[in-house]
């Protein structure tokens, strides 16, 4: 019970990914629409703008002022999450043994971060998570210009995005309710209450980041696979294109952290810097890979999914670490 308690969220990854891919290839196309439109379109919007008030909510704001004045951790996550990391997955689509597949790679290096998770394993890593929800803040914000322009690049197509459109989705899902979460914190009695419970509020986020997932497996992965008059993948380019993606999250996340280092930012400020330079949203890559179609949306999905694996152990690993650390000085 307390291995299940530790790791209930990798759990939850094990059991709803497979699920939900293997419930989504049994299910009609109709069945699949009309849960779609029972669900309706802007359910994930609603979720992740639910994460980012909690995560918001349970923020310290003196942590978030010191971040502002001092920007250079969030300018350097911001590099490593649109400069470096398409760079670390550009060499490796002629390895891709699917177009798409080598499509969809280049995707999630080009998408902004996470709009939920980086917050919520930089705060389990004891690091600094204002940072982090800068950072997703700041990426998202600048999407409209930088995945399309990696992607016009390095794919050599061209395509559009309706920014007006996608500025209300990101205004709704992060800007008002980290707002409404800073704001709710001026009442004493609820600002106590999101000290209290700040355990409760992380659980609570990371419940939404399953559902989140298990949504895109059911609604997407699956029926893409059950798809017949589409062309069969096999399990080799399937493997490698995951390789791939686990690849160019490490070494974000090893680059970033090493370079936090030689920069002299702080410990909390490097695990803020390495988890939100290398993670990458799913619902803004998953917009942008069914401009694409076919199978461009696997590797988006393969780079989340594992992010939030590797992550989770990271995230751990730092937390054990940073308690030693501090043990000396009690």
């Amino acid at each position: 019970m307390q291995w299940l308690k530790r790791h209930w969220f990798l759990v939850g990854l094990v059991v709803l990914i497979p699920t939900g891919i293997t419930l989504g290839m049994r299910l009609s196309p109709d069945s699949i629409h009309r849960i779609e439109l029972a669900i309706g379109p802007k359910a994930t919007t609603y979720l992740v703008a639910v994460i980012l008030f909690l995560m918001s909510f349970s923020l310290d704001s003196r942590q978030l002022g010191r971040s502002l004045r001092y920007p250079g951790p969030v300018i350097f996550a911001c590099l490593v999450n649109y400069g470096l990391t398409p760079l670390i997955a550009w060499p490796l689509m002629p390895l891709q043994q699917h177009n798409g597949l080598a499509i969809g790679l280049m995707i999630a290096a080009t998408v902004p971060c996470t709009m939920a998770a980086a917050s919520v394993w930089t705060r389990k890593a004891g690091g600094n998570d204002a940072v982090s929800l800068l950072v997703t803040m700041l990426t998202n914000g600048l999407c409209f210009l930088f995945t399309p322009l990696w992607l016009s690049v390095v794919v050599a197509s061209t395509f559009e995005f309706d920014t007006l459109d996608m500025m209300k989705r990101l205004i709704f899902s992060a800007l008002i309710p980290a707002t409404l979460g800073q704001l709710v914190r001026l009442i004493p009695r609820l600002r106590q209450l999101a000290i209290d419970h700040k355990s409760l509020v992380g659980v609570v986020a990371q419940s939404c980041v399953l559902i989140i997932v298990f949504s895109a497996a059911f609604l997407k992965a699956g029926p893409q696979l059950a798809d017949t008059s589409r062309p069969r993948i096999g399990l080799v380019p399937v493997l490698v294109v995951w390789l791939s993606c686990v690849v160019v999250h490490l070494a974000a996340m090893f680059i970033a952290w090493q370079g936090g280092k030689l920069l002299g930012f702080s410990r909390e400020d490097r695990v803020a810097v390495a988890m939100s330079g290398s993670q990458k949203t799913l619902p803004i890559g998953l917009l942008v890979a069914n401009h694409f179609g076919g199978f461009a949306l696997f590797p988006m999905l393969m780079y989340h999914a594992s992010q939030l694996f590797i992550d989770t152990w990271v995230a751990e690993r730092m937390a054990e670490q940073g308690d030693d650390n501090q043990s000396p000085q009690r």
